[in-house]
């Protein structure tokens, strides 16, 4: 297939999502038979297996058990728990909310590089493709350029002089931005051991697996602000995937760090969707166990 077209990969089938799950399988006992775990959670999403072996050295936040969903979305914007996907919508477009399809095609377009791939950061670069699932009603060139945009800012994980990224459309990949369905997330995040419940956003192993229902629907603290909270999205779960833990808010009145579960509650803090300031300082919070 020529390199400049989209290059289908298939999520749908099992056997297909399931056949790396041996290799994550051993890492993880490997890691509990040291004796801890690391990373599990997410704003946005539920889980995360910890620090990649080429970020040595980095702050995964400090062990923390898996943690279940429990998000505090007003009904409003999003339908109640275990409403048909049919409910779900009607819910949506009622509230005025785009239409979320339940299930894509399970088909993912990885998007082609236009032009010479450029790195971003000091170091060896991260190899990361933005993959898009059929179905869903995005233009995947724009999609990519998003997460482009938002890897590339100098407020992101850049910043801190420990990471570099470079977009590319052919393996190896270091990790895979996929925008996914809500049905297609819990699939992918499920292989993971991560229930994702069809509502959050999930990282685990190469996969950084962005649910559609929040990247159309956004949250409550961050409606009006599409980009903003789209680069939360993918600087929390970029985040998990360089090893970084969570965090908690550092107190009344101060930016909420890119690592904190943003959607549980703000306690205090005022949005914030990066890593770093404008200043190039770190926004930090206390590690969240």
């Amino acid at each position: 297939m020529p390199s400049r077209q989209h290059r289908k990969q298939s999520r749908r089938k099992p056997r297909t999502i399931r056949q790396r799950t041996p290799l994550y399988a051993t890492a993880l006992l490997a890691v509990v038979g040291a004796g801890y775990f690391v990373g599990f959670g997410g704003d946005n999403d539920t889980g995360t297996f910890g620090k990649p072996a080429s970020f040595p050295g980095l702050d995964g936040g400090g062990s923390a058990s898996r943690q279940s969903l429990e998000l505090d979305i007003p009904e409003s914007q999003e339908p109640k728990p275990g409403a048909s996907p049919q409910a779900s919508e009607a819910a949506a477009e009622a509230a005025g909310q785009p239409r979320i399809p339940q299930r894509g095609d399970g088909e993912f377009e990885t998007v082609p590089v236009k032009g010479t791939a450029r790195s971003v950061g000091k170091g060896a670069p991260l190899r990361y493709g933005v993959a898009v699932e059929g179905g869903l009603g995005q233009n995947p060139d724009g999609v990519a350029r998003e997460v482009e945009a938002v890897l590339a800012d100098k407020r992101g994980w850049t910043s801190g002089g420990k990471a570099a990224f470079q977009r590319v459309d052919q393996p190896p990949y270091d990790f895979v931005v996929r925008l996914a369905s809500p049905a297609t997330t819990d699939e992918i995040c499920g292989t993971y051991g991560l229930d994702t419940g069809g509502q959050v956003n999930c990282s685990g192993g190469t996969d950084v697996v962005v649910n559609l229902r929040r990247w159309m629907l956004l949250t409550p603290a961050y409606q009006g602000r599409t980009s903003m909270y789209r680069a939360l999205i993918i600087n929390h779960e970029v985040g998990h995937r360089l090893g970084y833990g969570h965090r908690g808010c550092p107190g009344p009145g101060r930016p909420a760090p890119a690592m904190m579960q943003q959607i549980k509650g703000l306690n205090g803090c005022v949005i914030n969707a990066w890593p770093y300031g404008a200043d190039g300082r770190p926004i930090e919070g206390p590690h969240v166990e």
